[in-house]
């Protein structure tokens, strides 16, 4: 099995598509699409602090998990897809549901509240340097190499970078930044679950991921009203940044990367995890007027440096 997941929507392949049969004709070019992920992603951080400026992060989260679960059904409606049968896959897209969904996503939500949505983007971009030191501890297949090794340290320097470690990390609100730097390590904790447990499983990914979303969906619904009140007003604004948030960075996200995964491979399609900080970064800063120090980008360059590095395989593999 091949994962294939980066940062807010978390898309899990357990199965790849048949990469030798023909494919569909796509409207348009795979560039373009590619692109357009990559807005939707790196936007994500921003609908994020909006949400959160009118809701509490437990309600963003689970109405980014609803709106993106309508989403995926309507495309398993319109495919005639079913969800998957047998208990042992559902207890493991359980687990994974709360790994890679309810858990980071909530982690997010909380962590903007206290740091700027461009570090919490920059940090979700730290998943891959999060792999690489799992690997090293044998939790995973991936046998690490010197590059490798190398791209892990070069990572977490920028990390350092970012944080401004040499001013004693001033100005910087240590919750929020751990907030973030967790839910990102849920991920790469995530995909070495799904990679070990659902592999062949005899389901398509767009069944499986339309099974992790309602079961991330059903877990929030029961831990939203438990740490939460029911709002007693709507705010229009965070509201349509929650739907947008759902229905774009966690749906039709997920089908973009589906169909780049399948006409380009998993290799070209997970590059967009290099583009979401820098668009990121962007967006709250031109959008949301967000303060920017040297240290930002040129620690966000480093850590894409590492993670990139920590992402080359020996002669040989693929």
């Amino acid at each position: 099995m091949t994962t294939v997941t980066t940062t807010t929507a978390t898309v899990t392949t357990a199965t790849v598509p048949d990469t030798t049969a023909p494919l569909p004709r796509r409207a348009l070019d795979w560039r373009l699409r590619f692109g357009a992920l990559s807005l939707i992603w790196g936007f994500s951080f921003l609908l994020i602090k909006v949400g959160t400026d009118g809701y509490a992060p437990f309600q963003v989260t689970f109405g980014r998990l609803l709106f993106g679960t309508a989403v995926l059904a309507a495309a398993m409606a319109v495919k005639r897809e079913r969800l998957p049968r047998g208990g042992r896959t559902w207890v493991h897209l359980t687990v994974a549901a709360f790994l890679l969904n309810a858990l980071p996503f909530s982690l997010f939500a909380y962590s903007e509240l206290t740091i700027p949505s461009t570090l919490a983007g920059i940090c979700n971009a730290t998943s891959p340097l999060w792999g690489m030191a799992l690997s090293l501890v044998a939790f995973s297949e991936d046998r690490p190499t010197r590059v490798r090794v190398a791209g892990l340290g070069l990572g977490f320097l920028g990390v350092l970078t970012v944080l401004g470690a040499w001013q004693g990390f001033s100005g910087l609100d240590a919750r929020g930044t751990a907030m973030a730097l967790l839910a990102s390590l849920c991920y790469a904790v995530g995909w070495i679950y799904v990679r070990r447990t659902l592999a062949g499983t005899g389901s398509s990914h767009l069944s499986l991921t339309g099974a992790q979303l309602l079961l991330a969906t059903v877990q929030l619904a029961v831990i939203t009203p438990l740490f939460t009140s029911m709002p007693t007003h709507f705010p229009l604004l965070p509201l349509l940044a929650i739907a947008a948030l759902g229905a774009l960075g966690t749906g039709l996200a997920v089908l973009l990367q589906y169909g780049l995964v399948a006409e380009v491979g998993p290799t070209t399609a997970q590059m967009v995890t290099y583009f979401i900080p820098v668009i990121a970064t962007a967006a709250g800063v031109a959008i949301l007027g967000e303060s920017l120090t040297w240290s930002t980008p040129v620690g966000a360059v480093i850590v894409l440096a590492g993670a990139g590095l920590t992402q080359v395989r020996a002669r040989g593999k693929r």
